[in-house]
């Protein structure tokens, strides 16, 4: 070869190399994706997709204002919402759509019921999607909230909210009977003695006509309680394998619960409940105190005739409330969940919990949004909101398994039972330690 072919052959060396001492850094160089078409971005979720709820029509509204918000941001999703009124009636749909193959592709489901959907594949996990997210972290939430929505080591619904049970009082049958206001470090003795001073026979005609406290009769009414006297409900929260009421504390705290009907009389009885049920008693100013969670808040702030507000649960021994939350699921059987994850991301965005907080459906989960003005607003009822933030650190849940919804309706009947004076509590207890037993084992 001459020397001049020699030397043309190193110059093309030395120029395809880059440079003498960068000639080891070209494999790298040629694997990276610069020659490579740019990669499209992916493509907006679009197309329809079907939202279930339950409960009043102001929360049907309340729903309804979030739909109409996403729709204005996201006008190439259609968002159908299908709305079932009373909750039982709510289940059973929901039993029926998923059997048909043919659920709703987000439904709002309370953390005591859906791990009975989870253990069969019926949701869609939503921790890997929020992993991703860039507008909201899990961080983001209370914890007591988002820790009741784990299947398996897994997040699977998103909840909207964080809410508690909490006295809604009648400031002015209060006023009219001469007696203080719910507040905290109330006792259970302070608690009678208000709803003994507001029960009234207000047309002397020999019957009760105003009732000092009234509730729905379920479980979830009672277990603040038990736990309030040191009592539990199950007998290993994380892992229960039965009822545990038949001890010491947990049954005083039934007969507590029980003896506000059987013995002082200050809640309606089984033929009064059957006439007009609690909260319609409230709304018609016939009833002092109403326990109930933050939901009922829309349909309340119907009321015209007189003044309300809410307060902390009567403290036993420790002060302990319990939680009570929806979240936004996705059902597995979705056939659109890019559009559906996108309505789930904006309805637990800041300004989604944001637009629900300002119709008064939730406590937000969001704890920004929670701190906010959106709930903690002194010009809309309850005055006093601040008392469910101030309860979160007592916050407790029932237990997370497949069967619980089954266990809870068993001791719920027992409870109604007692309540109306039907069976003796001891009574009650056993049979729902022995009609409960069969569901442990699932």
């Amino acid at each position: 070869m001459t020397r001049k072919v020699i030397l043309i052959t190193i110059c093309l060396v030395v120029l395809l190399a880059g440079c003498g001492q960068a000639a080891p850094q070209a494999p790298a160089a040629t694997s990276a994706p610069a020659a490579q078409a740019p990669t499209a971005a992916p493509a907006a979720p679009d197309g329809a997709i079907s939202f279930m709820v339950f409960g009043d029509p102001a929360e049907k509204a309340a729903y309804a204002t979030l739909v109409d918000a996403f729709k204005q941001r996201n006008p190439q999703i259609d968002v159908q919402l299908v709305h079932i009124p009373a909750q039982g009636d709510y289940l059973t749909r929901l039993g029926a759509d998923f059997a048909a193959g043919t659920p709703a592709d987000i439904i709002l489901v309370n953390y005591r019921r859906f791990a009975g959907f989870a253990v069969k594949g019926a949701l869609e996990p939503l921790g890997p999607y929020l992993a991703k997210s860039s507008v909201v972290s899990e961080g983001d939430f209370y914890q007591e909230a988002i820790k009741a929505f784990y299947w398996n080591g897994t997040l699977t619904c998103i909840p909207q909210n964080v809410s508690s049970l909490v006295v809604y009082y009648n400031k002015n049958l209060f006023d009219q009977a001469g007696v203080a206001y719910p507040q905290a470090g109330w006792s259970w003795d302070d608690f009678l003695k208000a709803a003994q001073a507001l029960t009234k026979d207000t047309n002397g005609d020999g019957a009760t006509d105003q009732y000092g406290v009234g509730t729905e009769l379920e479980a979830i009414r009672l277990a603040p309680f038990v736990w309030q006297n040191g009592g539990e409900i199950v007998d290993d929260p994380a892992k229960p394998t039965r009822l545990a009421l038949d001890t010491p504390a947990a049954t005083e705290a039934f007969q507590w619960f029980v003896d506000l009907q059987v013995k002082h009389h200050v809640a309606p009885d089984a033929t009064q409940d059957q006439a007009e049920d609690s909260e319609s008693r409230f709304m018609n100013g016939r009833l002092g105190m109403l326990l109930n969670s933050r939901r009922g808040v829309p349909t309340y702030r119907e009321i015209k005739g007189f003044e309300w507000d809410v307060g902390p649960l009567p403290q036993g021994k420790q002060p302990v409330t319990i939680l009570h939350s929806d979240a936004y699921c996705m059902t597995a059987a979705s056939k659109n969940k890019p559009a559906a994850w996108a309505f789930v991301e904006f309805a637990n965005s800041a300004e989604g919990q944001t637009i629900i907080a300002k119709t008064g459906r939730t406590v937000p989960s969001l704890k920004a949004v929670a701190n906010s003005p959106a709930f903690l607003d002194s010009n809309s009822l309850p005055k006093s909101s601040q008392v469910f933030l101030d309860v979160i650190p007592h916050i407790r849940s029932l237990p997370t398994m497949a069967a619980w919804a089954d266990i809870e309706e068993v001791l719920t009947e027992e409870l109604q039972r007692a309540f109306y004076g039907q069976a003796p509590v001891s009574e009650a207890i056993s049979a729902a330690a022995t009609n409960s037993a069969p569901f442990f084992s699932r």
